[in-house]
Parts: structure tokens; C-alpha cells; sequence
């Protein structure tokens, strides 16, 4: 770990590659997993005022269980997460169908509802910032944040397709880790980067 800005960044963000690649991973992070998506308390109105956007899009049984829980829960730890069905889909999961091109083949695919209705300019808010960071991972060590990279069999695809990029984690997530931390603790994540490639800590 080293210390950047009131934070400790674990050495992953820098030597571990990931790309996102639908076509292999069809949205997993959206369907899997034991618990919904961690949120905040600011970002729960939010996602109240995404439901009336994306209702149409949602599976029957997440507008039931949306209907008789809320958005969010109490996960075993006390922390807010989005609701899922079924043990373990999101709530705001959308299905459609992905294809990496105009010609290539369709596959059924799992998309977040809320961030399609932001792309598409129906909604100001693209997602939580859990969802944003993944596969960053958040923690509280004391009075700093922790700044760690998790690592899920499901992903395997888009570590696959990052290290044939060479784009580590850090730079993969660079629009929602400077919303998060702001343009300068990216900026010397950067620094850091090429200091550590640098004394030999990085292939």
C-alpha cells in the first residue's frame, strides 16, 4: 500500500490490467454476487428518483420487490445496498441484447437500467459510485480510505482483455476515480504510476 492524498492505494491499481468486455462477461457483475450494489445515503435519493425513469425497463419481480422493500437494504455488515431478487440480480438490471459492432453477433447481455436512461439522456445520474469504481473497492482504515482492487472469477474477461491493452486498473477507471477523489489524487496516482515502473515494482 502506499499513501496518496488521505488515502492508501493498494499496489493492484497500478499492476493489475482490466478492460470491461461484455461480449465475454455478457454484464455478470450485474447478476452476481450475494448482495446488491453499496451505496450511499445521498445516493439513495437518487436511485428513488431513478425508478420512475427505468420502471419500464425492470424485470416484474424487481418492481414487486422494489415496491414492497424500497430500493435499498441492509447488507449483514449494516451497510445500504441496492435490492436484488432471485439471491443475487440488481434490482435496476436491464436485458437486452449486446453486440461489439454493427455486423458482429448479438448476445443476451445484462446492462444497469439507470445507466442506460443516462446515456440516452432520459436521467442526470449514471449509477452509484460502487458500480462506477468496480473493480475498486472501498474500505475505511481509521480516518483514511483504502483503496483496493477486488478480484471476481467473473472478470476474469476483462482482466484478460486489460493486459492485452496494458491498461492497468488506475487508468481504466480514471473518469470515475477522479469524481471520486478529484483530478489531483488521480494525478498523483499517475506520478506514483510511473515512479513505481520506474524503481522496478511494476512489469
Amino acid at each position: 500500500m502506499i499513501e496518496i492524498l488521505d488515502t492508501l492505494v493498494s499496489l493492484d491499481l497500478f499492476k493489475v490490467h482490466f478492460c470491461c468486455d461484455l461480449a465475454k462477461c455478457h454484464g455478470a457483475c450485474c447478476i452476481e454476487g450475494d448482495a446488491g450494489a453499496p451505496v450511499s445515503i445521498e445516493e439513495v435519493e437518487q436511485l428513488e428518483d431513478a425508478v420512475e425513469v427505468v420502471w419500464d425497463d425492470l424485470q416484474p419481480e424487481a418492481q414487486q420487490q422494489i415496491d414492497a422493500e424500497g430500493v435499498v437494504y441492509p447488507d449483514r455488515d449494516g451497510e445500504l445496498v441496492t435490492q436484488i431478487i432471485n439471491g443475487k440480480d440488481c434490482v435496476f438490471v436491464k436485458h437486452d441484447m449486446f453486440s461489439e459492432g454493427k455486423e458482429g453477433p448479438q448476445t443476451p447481455c445484462a446492462f444497469c437500467a439507470i445507466e442506460a436512461a443516462y446515456r440516452n439522456g432520459k436521467f442526470h445520474w449514471k449509477k452509484p459510485i460502487s458500480c462506477a469504481l468496480y473493480p475498486v473497492r472501498l474500505s475505511k482504515v481509521g480516518d483514511m480510505t483504502a483503496v483496493n482492487v477486488h478480484k471476481w472469477d467473473i472478470c476474469q474477461p476483462a482482466r484478460k482483455l486489460g493486459e492485452k491493452l496494458q491498461l492497468p486498473v488506475y487508468q481504466f477507471l480514471k473518469e470515475p476515480l477522479i469524481s471520486r477523489f478529484g483530478q489531483a489524487w488521480w494525478d498523483e496516482c499517475d506520478i506514483a504510476a510511473k515512479e513505481l515502473k520506474k524503481a522496478g515494482y511494476l512489469d
